[in-house]
C-alpha cells in the first residue's frame, strides 16, 4: 500500500464509522499533522474520497462529508468500508439481493460464451473449495475465486469489469453467512452450475447460482428475524418486574 492508499483507507474507515459527524472533516492541513503526511499524499487521498462521493470540497464551506446516499456504493473501496463496519443484515440482504441480480445471468453467459481456458478457471475454483473442504486450502478464497471466475468467462467486458465489486464484497458477504450458518459453502451446489456452464446450458446455470444466492437471502432473513424475536424477548424479560420476596 501507498501512503495516499494508506490515508485513503484510514480516513474512508473513519467517515463510514461517523467520526466526523459531529466535529465536522478537519482541514488538509490538520489531517496531515494527524497523520504524518505530506500535503500533496492529503490532497490526492481527499481528491479520491471526493470521487467517491464521500467528500465535496468547496472553496467557502471547506472539506464536508456527503450524506450516505450520495456515496459510491458500487465502488469496492466504499462497499468494503460499508461491509466491515457494524454488522448490518439490511445492507448484507440489499449486496445479495444485487448479487441475484447479476450472478445467474453471468453463469448463463458463461455456458453460451465461455471457452476452454475460462471452463478451467471456474473448474479451478470448483477443486479449490471441496481442497479447502479437506483442509487444504482457503474456504473463503476459494469460494470467491469460483463466483469470479464466471464473471470472467462471461466474455462481457461490463462483467468482467465487476470483478472487483464481486471479490472484495463476496469476501465479507461470504464470512458474514457463514458465520450464521456455521458452515461453508455446499460444494454440490457450486458443482451444478459448474456442470451446467461446462455443458453450455444457460438455463441450468441461471436457475443453479440463482439457487444458491436465494438460499443466502433466506438464510439472512431467519438469522434477522431470529434476531428480532431474541431482541423482544430481552425487553420483555426487562419490562417485567422483579416478584418481591416474601
Amino acid at each position: 500500500m501507498t501512503l495516499t492508499e494508506q490515508l485513503l483507507d484510514a480516513l474512508g474507515r473513519e467517515i463510514v464509522l461517523g467520526r466526523f459527524a459531529e466535529t465536522g472533516f478537519p482541514t488538509e492541513a490538520e489531517i496531515s499533522e494527524a497523520y504524518s503526511t505530506s500535503r500533496s499524499v492529503t490532497r490526492e487521498a481527499i481528491k479520491m474520497l471526493t470521487s467517491k462521493g464521500m467528500l465535496s470540497a468547496r472553496p467557502r464551506s471547506g472539506i464536508v462529508v456527503q450524506p450516505e446516499r450520495s456515496w459510491s456504493l458500487l465502488d469496492a473501496d466504499v462497499l468494503r468500508w460499508m461491509l466491515e463496519r457494524k454488522f448490518s443484515y439490511k445492507l448484507l440482504r440489499s449486496f445479495t439481493e444485487m448479487r441475484l441480480g447479476i450472478e445467474p445471468t453471468a453463469a448463463a453467459l458463461a455456458a453460451r460464451n465461455a471457452d476452454a481456458q475460462a471452463i478451467e478457471g471456474i473448474e479451478r475454483g470448483l477443486k479449490r473449495m471441496i481442497a479447502a473442504e479437506r483442509g487444504e486450502d482457503d474456504h473463503l478464497t476459494s469460494d470467491v475465486a469460483f463466483h469470479v471466475a464466471i464473471l470472467d468467462a462471461t466474455g462481457n467486458p461490463f462483467y468482467v469489469q465487476l470483478h472487483e465489486l464481486v471479490n472484495t464484497a463476496l469476501r465479507i458477504s461470504i464470512q458474514l453467512t457463514n458465520r450464521i450458518k456455521g458452515h461453508t459453502a455446499s460444494i454440490p451446489a457450486h458443482r451444478r452450475v459448474f456442470d451446467a456452464i461446462k455443458a453450455g446450458d444457460p438455463v441450468a446455470a441461471h436457475a443453479a447460482m440463482s439457487s444458491i444466492i436465494a438460499d443466502v437471502l433466506v438464510l439472512i432473513e431467519d438469522a434477522q428475524s431470529r434476531e428480532t424475536d431474541q431482541g423482544k424477548a430481552r425487553k420483555r424479560v426487562e419490562k417485567t418486574p422483579a416478584r418481591s420476596k416474601k
